[in-house]
Protein backbone atom coordinates (compact mmCIF):
# COMPACT_ATOMS: atom_id res chain seq x y z
CA UNK A 1 0.00 0.00 0.00
CA UNK A 2 2.02 3.08 -1.33
CA UNK A 3 -1.04 6.00 -0.51
CA UNK A 4 0.80 9.48 0.23
CA UNK A 5 -0.27 12.46 1.45
CA UNK A 6 0.89 16.05 1.35
CA UNK A 7 0.58 18.64 4.21
CA UNK A 8 1.14 22.41 2.58
CA UNK A 9 1.25 25.10 5.31
CA UNK A 10 1.44 27.98 3.43
CA UNK A 11 1.50 32.14 4.51
CA UNK A 12 4.25 34.86 5.27
CA UNK A 13 6.10 33.82 8.54
CA UNK A 14 7.24 37.27 8.39
CA UNK A 15 3.81 38.88 9.31
CA UNK A 16 3.47 37.10 12.40
CA UNK A 17 0.23 34.85 12.91
CA UNK A 18 0.21 34.47 8.87
CA UNK A 19 2.72 32.13 9.05
CA UNK A 20 1.41 29.28 11.33
CA UNK A 21 0.49 27.21 8.17
CA UNK A 22 4.37 27.08 7.63
CA UNK A 23 5.29 26.52 11.34
CA UNK A 24 2.76 23.30 11.17
CA UNK A 25 3.82 22.27 8.10
CA UNK A 26 7.69 22.12 9.27
CA UNK A 27 6.24 20.51 12.86
CA UNK A 28 4.96 17.63 10.48
CA UNK A 29 8.28 17.35 8.70
CA UNK A 30 9.79 17.09 12.04
CA UNK A 31 7.48 13.62 12.43
CA UNK A 32 9.34 11.71 9.88
CA UNK A 33 6.41 10.00 8.79
CA UNK A 34 6.90 8.20 6.03
CA UNK A 35 3.74 8.31 3.86
CA UNK A 36 3.45 11.99 4.90
CA UNK A 37 5.28 14.55 2.40
CA UNK A 38 4.91 17.75 4.18
CA UNK A 39 5.88 21.69 2.54
CA UNK A 40 5.98 24.98 3.65
CA UNK A 41 5.64 27.85 1.18
CA UNK A 42 4.78 31.18 1.38
CA UNK A 43 1.98 30.94 -1.37
CA UNK A 44 0.19 28.09 -3.34
CA UNK A 45 1.55 28.41 -6.96
CA UNK A 46 0.30 26.28 -10.43
CA UNK A 47 4.08 24.37 -10.29
CA UNK A 48 2.37 22.14 -6.84
CA UNK A 49 -0.37 20.66 -9.31
CA UNK A 50 2.38 18.17 -10.77
CA UNK A 51 2.84 17.05 -7.12
CA UNK A 52 -0.44 17.02 -6.29
CA UNK A 53 -1.50 14.63 -9.25
CA UNK A 54 0.83 12.28 -7.18
CA UNK A 55 -1.21 12.38 -4.23
CA UNK A 56 -3.91 10.59 -2.51
CA UNK A 57 -4.93 12.90 0.22
CA UNK A 58 -3.89 16.91 0.49
CA UNK A 59 -4.00 18.58 3.57
CA UNK A 60 -3.72 22.53 3.26
CA UNK A 61 -3.24 24.61 6.65
CA UNK A 62 -3.24 28.41 6.43
CA UNK A 63 -4.18 31.51 8.56
CA UNK A 64 -7.25 33.34 8.94
CA UNK A 65 -9.29 36.12 10.37
CA UNK A 66 -11.87 34.77 13.05
CA UNK A 67 -15.26 35.18 11.62
CA UNK A 68 -17.68 33.78 14.40
CA UNK A 69 -15.65 31.79 17.00
CA UNK A 70 -12.35 31.09 17.44
CA UNK A 71 -11.86 28.15 16.59
CA UNK A 72 -9.65 25.96 14.03
CA UNK A 73 -11.86 25.03 10.93
CA UNK A 74 -11.63 22.26 9.12
CA UNK A 75 -13.37 21.71 5.69
CA UNK A 76 -13.73 19.34 3.18
CA UNK A 77 -12.74 21.21 -0.41
CA UNK A 78 -13.31 20.51 -3.80
CA UNK A 79 -11.93 21.58 -6.99
CA UNK A 80 -13.12 25.26 -7.98
CA UNK A 81 -15.53 25.24 -10.95
CA UNK A 82 -13.34 27.47 -13.38
CA UNK A 83 -9.93 28.11 -13.05
CA UNK A 84 -8.48 30.69 -12.14
CA UNK A 85 -6.43 33.32 -14.11
CA UNK A 86 -3.95 33.70 -12.22
CA UNK A 87 -0.73 32.41 -13.09
CA UNK A 88 1.27 33.23 -9.77
CA UNK A 89 -1.23 32.82 -6.66
CA UNK A 90 -4.12 30.48 -6.28
CA UNK A 91 -6.09 29.16 -3.33
CA UNK A 92 -6.53 25.86 -2.96
CA UNK A 93 -9.78 24.97 -4.99
CA UNK A 94 -7.98 26.20 -7.89
CA UNK A 95 -4.97 24.76 -7.98
CA UNK A 96 -7.17 21.50 -6.86
CA UNK A 97 -9.47 22.02 -10.12
CA UNK A 98 -5.54 23.19 -12.12
CA UNK A 99 -4.81 19.26 -10.95
CA UNK A 100 -7.73 18.02 -12.22
CA UNK A 101 -7.64 19.56 -15.90
CA UNK A 102 -3.96 19.21 -16.05
CA UNK A 103 -3.52 15.58 -14.95
CA UNK A 104 -7.05 14.22 -15.06
CA UNK A 105 -7.14 13.69 -11.51
CA UNK A 106 -6.73 15.45 -8.19
CA UNK A 107 -6.22 14.03 -4.42
CA UNK A 108 -9.05 13.78 -1.67
CA UNK A 109 -8.15 17.15 -0.01
CA UNK A 110 -8.95 19.54 3.04
CA UNK A 111 -8.49 22.79 4.66
CA UNK A 112 -7.42 23.55 7.85
CA UNK A 113 -7.81 27.24 8.50
CA UNK A 114 -6.33 28.75 11.96
CA UNK A 115 -7.73 32.39 13.86
CA UNK A 116 -5.26 34.39 13.85
CA UNK A 117 -5.25 37.80 15.56
CA UNK A 118 -1.85 39.43 14.39
CA UNK A 119 -0.77 39.80 11.08
CA UNK A 120 1.09 42.70 11.63
CA UNK A 121 4.95 42.24 10.99
CA UNK A 122 6.94 39.94 13.40
CA UNK A 123 7.88 36.24 13.51
CA UNK A 124 6.40 35.48 16.49
CA UNK A 125 2.79 33.97 16.44
CA UNK A 126 0.07 35.28 19.09
CA UNK A 127 -1.35 32.93 22.34
CA UNK A 128 -4.39 33.25 20.15
CA UNK A 129 -2.32 31.25 17.38
CA UNK A 130 -0.42 29.50 19.81
CA UNK A 131 -3.35 27.62 20.76
CA UNK A 132 -4.72 27.33 17.29
CA UNK A 133 -1.69 25.40 16.01
CA UNK A 134 -1.93 23.03 19.14
CA UNK A 135 -5.58 22.60 18.52
CA UNK A 136 -4.53 21.80 14.28
CA UNK A 137 -1.68 19.68 14.84
CA UNK A 138 -4.23 17.55 16.70
CA UNK A 139 -6.88 17.80 14.22
CA UNK A 140 -4.23 17.06 11.81
CA UNK A 141 -3.07 13.68 13.73
CA UNK A 142 -6.70 12.49 13.64
CA UNK A 143 -6.85 13.09 9.57
CA UNK A 144 -4.26 11.27 9.37
CA UNK A 145 -4.85 8.21 12.11
CA UNK A 146 -8.36 7.59 10.28
CA UNK A 147 -7.60 8.10 6.66
CA UNK A 148 -4.60 5.23 7.29
CA UNK A 149 -7.30 3.40 9.26
CA UNK A 150 -9.90 3.13 6.37
CA UNK A 151 -6.93 2.56 3.63
CA UNK A 152 -5.62 -0.45 5.52
CA UNK A 153 -9.25 -1.26 5.95
CA UNK A 154 -10.03 -1.38 2.04
CA UNK A 155 -6.64 -3.10 1.77
CA UNK A 156 -8.03 -5.92 3.32
CA UNK A 157 -10.75 -6.09 1.86
CA UNK A 158 -8.72 -5.60 -1.66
Amino acid sequence: MNKTVMVIGYGNELRSDDGIGQQIANEIANWHLPSVKSLAIQQLTPDLAASLAKTDLAIFVDACLPTNDWDVQIQPLSPADDLDNSVHICDPRSLLALTQALYGYCPTAWLVTIPGFNFEIGDRLSRIAEIGKSLALLKIIQILDRIHTYWVEVQEVV
